[in-house]
């Protein structure tokens, strides 16, 4: 078993708060309100993106790239990229022909305080900003490691991730699925950004692709484990401290890790993921406790 929640350092603590601040600042400068009739698309763009949400995605990027000696800035806008996918995808999740959510991060959801056609409009707008700042040498000066990361991105984002698992999660909803299926609609829904913020920091460290296989089933795990986490959430949470609707997924009929495991058996699974994950990290030394950190946050966590 993974030890207690004391065991979410000081320097997690820290981390999470810097990069939050870093992400809030970030997006604040590059979504600046421009005095014309685009105005409403950027103050929705910046109400989804400022002020919200762990920032986990980012903080794998930053803890990775920075096991490999890469600079804050370029991993700075490689996490944001990746938010702003990430944030994209809540966006369009929340309107009323998907999930059809009021509320995200403690806040009205982006077609509530806006409008539905604002939001649609956010949600690509955010997802051209990812590749724009991929693609700009102000990330990396090598244009090998932009193309990678643009293609790693697109990828985990795209039918053969993100967006495949939430098709396979629409299904769900009018047909049974098993223990097998579930878990290959996490692993693109959830675990495909998960899995690309640790191969994105990689990417950028110059670590080749074999040189990856460790940090790949690092990421692995802690996606699955992530998601268990988030269906005990749906299950059993407050929606106070969840910042989100909880209960829906039994709601609509889905099959989780939950309904088919049970909560106890769900939750035990989690933490062995998380155990196998920091084993995973084994070759590396303090550089990664980091990574180690993150990993038992994630089932820790109550929100």
């Amino acid at each position: 078993m993974v030890d207690a929640p004391a065991t979410r350092s000081d320097l997690l603590v820290d981390e999470l708060e810097r990069i939050a601040r870093d992400i809030d600042g970030f997006f604040d400068a590059v979504l600046s309100v421009p005095d014309d009739p685009r105005a409403r698309l950027y103050e929705a763009m910046r109400h989804a993106a400022i002020g919200g949400g762990k920032r986990l995605r980012p903080l794998l990027v930053m803890a990775t790239a920075e096991m490999f000696g890469v600079g804050r800035e370029s991993a700075l806008r490689v996490g944001a990229a990746i938010e702003a996918i990430h944030v994209y995808s809540l966006v369009h999740d929340d309107l009323p022909c998907m999930d059809d959510d009021a509320l995200r991060h403690g806040k009205a959801t982006v077609h509530v305080a806006f409008d539905d056609a604002t939001a649609v409009l956010a949600g690509d707008s955010l997802h051209a900003l990812a590749f724009d700042l991929l693609a700009d040498p102000a990330t990396s000066a090598d244009p090998f490691v932009r193309i990678e990361l643009v293609r790693t991105l697109a990828a985990a984002s795209g039918v053969q991730g993100m967006a495949g698992g939430q098709m396979m999660d629409i299904v769900a909803e009018t047909r049974t699925f098993d223990l097998q299926t579930v878990t290959r609609l996490q692993q693109l829904k959830t675990g495909a950004l998960l899995g690309a913020a640790v191969e994105m920091g990689a990417i950028l460290g110059r670590l080749p692709p074999e040189g990856r296989t460790h940090l790949r089933g690092y990421a692995r795990d802690i996606g699955l484990a992530f998601q268990i986490v988030d269906d005990l959430i749906d299950h059993e949470g407050d929606a106070a401290l969840a910042g989100k609707a909880v209960g829906k997924d039994a709601a609509a009929g889905k099959q989780t890790f939950v309904s088919l495991l049970g909560a106890d058996r769900a939750r035990d699974q989690a933490f062995a993921l998380v155990d196998q994950a920091v084993s995973h990290l084994a070759q590396h030394g303090a550089e990664a406790d980091l990574l180690r950190a993150l990993a038992r946050f994630i089932v820790e966590r109550d929100h």
